[in-house]
């Protein structure tokens, strides 16, 4: 599913297309009264609203798949979390033996419910959603560090759309009756062709009417919108326009700026992140945050797919979130979930899929990374 987020990169791409002419490089610096401020009040008045949450900000997680069939026992999976200072998880289902296994470890996770029948489930009915937040969220909660439930991931397909909100609000519902509402935030994974535009980041404005719908929501619960955010399907498909630098966080790549507000960006996710931003604000819900569900590059099995290029690229990404500089429209305030552990040779679809993996089955590394929080080189 990730290959489709590319069906909305065309647009993030004239971005970079147009860097000497229409946005400039790093030179300008001009920005006129009218161009300031929407953006500007928006990210101030959100930095006050997030004020003291601190390094829960600047987190970075690897996504934990399990569509493999030689993959460790989930215990084992927590424990190489835990050594190597990884301090968030994403699981795409209630997996019973992986909660058990997160008991007592203190990694972050992002809980997915399921596909598209736990999703009409969901929606159903507020009893539903009692059900499933008892059997799978105070079951575990506190000792499992639940964060955030995603229902749904990258919209589902199938006109399932329309079902996440009404799904959304009942589980919102059943972790309030609980008591549960001010720990663990309700949210969806969106992809990024929910955008009918991305370029300037600027620019960036959901496509379809229930995405506005879905974050006015968010911001009326305080939750993030969820979006998994992949530079390499960008750079796949438009390298005449794109280079590989400013794809993979390197600090030769030359910045461009956005000619609406001036903000100047020194790599493609940044961009992307912000248009995200962009889009959020023009739906009246400025105040959500976004919390990166999603990123990373493949080893193998593509245009581009290297050892090499993966290694730069999420190395790239965990500094980044590390270092707390956040995005140019939204500084100090960034979360990510690099994808994934480990590679899966379930998984459907092209041959990258099956290699995004940060580790072989065998636990053994596909390339050296490093994590922030105990330094230690995998």
């Amino acid at each position: 599913m990730r290959i489709s987020m590319a069906l909305a990169s065309t647009g993030l791409l004239l971005l970079l297309s147009v860097a000497a002419a229409d946005m400039s490089i790093v030179s300008y610096v001009g920005r006129s009264e009218e161009e300031t401020p929407d953006h500007q009040r928006s990210s101030n008045n959100f930095s006050n609203a997030v004020a003291g949450e601190g390094d829960s900000l600047r987190f970075v997680g690897v996504c934990y798949g399990t569509l493999g069939s030689d993959l460790p026992p989930r215990s084992e999976v927590v424990q190489m979390y835990k050594s190597l200072g990884i301090n968030g998880m994403r699981i795409y289902s209630p997996d019973r033996e992986a909660l058990d296994a997160l008991r007592n470890s203190g990694v972050g996770v992002i809980l997915d419910v399921g596909g598209i029948d736990a999703v009409s489930w969901l929606g159903d009915s507020f009893a539903n959603a009692a059900a499933w937040v008892q059997d799978n969220v105070r079951s575990y909660y506190p000792a499992v560090n639940i964060k955030y439930i995603a229902v749904g991931n990258e919209g589902l397909g199938d006109g399932a759309t329309q079902r996440i909100l009404p799904a959304m609000q009942n589980v919102n519902a059943a972790l309030a009756a609980a008591g549960l509402a001010a720990g663990i935030k309700a949210s969806t994974s969106v992809r990024y062709d929910v955008f009918a535009s991305t370029s300037p980041p600027s620019a960036g404005v959901f496509a379809y009417p229930y995405m506005t719908a879905i974050a006015q929501y968010l911001a009326s619960t305080g939750a993030p919108l969820l979006a998994n955010v992949y530079p390499y399907f960008a750079y796949r498909d438009h390298p005449e326009y794109i280079s590989l630098d400013f794809a993979t966080f390197q600090p030769t790549a030359t910045p461009v700026v956005d000619r609406n507000n001036g903000l100047v960006y020194h790599n493609l996710f940044d961009a992307m992140v912000d248009a995200i931003h962009a889009a959020l604000e023009k739906a009246g819900a400025g105040s959500v945050r976004v919390v990166v569900s999603e990123s990373g590059w493949p080893s193998a099995g593509g245009f581009a797919a290297t050892m090499d290029n993966a290694r730069r690229y999420n190395q790239g990404l965990v500094d980044h979130v590390a270092q707390g500089t956040g995005t140019p429209r939204r500084p100090g305030q960034l979360e990510a979930y690099v994808f994934a552990m480990f590679n899966e040779n379930q998984k459907t679809g092209d041959a990258i899929e099956r290699n995004f993996g940060l580790f072989y089955p065998n636990k053994s590394p596909v390339y050296p990374i490093t994590f922030p929080n105990l330094h230690l080189e995998i």
